[in-house]
């Protein structure tokens, strides 16, 4: 069972990238740890491809090396914070029919050229101070990959929905250390949604 990870810096968390087999300080590391407690008899290969400050246009740019070919069983998807992230500054948010289509290309290409279920993760943002200037741009394009989701996802991890509950039982920064950037807690929420999804598929799938 190969499972790839594939997303920005939340996946990539200092991973080797030397090392294929390096998945990082992330939710990756703790999906792989839960999975392997759990299906004992099963074998898994485990790579994260995850790159720090990418966007849909970047894994748009290496999506046939660095996914495609790889021929994943399940790929897990987190990207999109940056395609609002990287345009705070000067305000050239990246038009939405353009957000849609590069998101809608990656996801086509898996389904079309791959046997991989896809597992979807929402960007997000939690509410600091300083991360109020993100809503306008970025809950339209949540509302794309919601969209997206309905048409390509096996199973949609609404993270954005998930951290806003989770913070009213604890305040963002015990998720993350400035909005988007999980702690090791936020880490561990991801993963626990995450490893429940990848359990529904193989379970409901029969996949080995």
């Amino acid at each position: 069972m190969r499972i790839l990870f594939q997303g920005d810096s939340i996946t990539d968390c200092g991973r080797n990238r030397d090392n294929i087999k390096s998945l990082g300080g992330g939710y990756p590391r703790y999906v792989a740890e839960l999975l392997r407690e759990t299906y004992l008899d099963m074998k898994f290969e485990f790579i994260n491809k995850g790159i720090s400050a990418h966007q849909t246009k970047d894994l748009l740019a290496r999506w046939q090396e660095d996914a495609v070919s790889l021929d994943p069983d399940i790929i897990t998807i987190l990207i999109g914070v940056n395609d609002t992230w990287h345009h705070i500054s000067k305000g050239d948010f990246i038009p939405n029919e353009l957000f849609e289509s590069n998101y809608r290309k990656l996801l086509s290409d898996i389904k079309n050229k791959t046997k991989a279920k896809i597992v979807m993760l929402e960007q997000f943002v939690l509410d600091f101070p300083d991360m109020e200037r993100f809503h306008p741009d970025i809950e339209e394009k949540i509302r794309i990959v919601r969209r997206l989701a309905r048409e390509f996802a096996d199973v949609f991890v609404p993270l954005d929905g998930i951290f806003a509950s989770a913070c009213v039982v604890q305040p963002p920064e015990y998720w993350t250390k400035e909005g988007v950037h999980p702690t090791e807690e936020g880490h561990r929420l991801i993963a626990d949604y995450c490893y429940n999804a990848i359990c529904d598929l193989i379970d409901i799938n029969g996949l080995k």
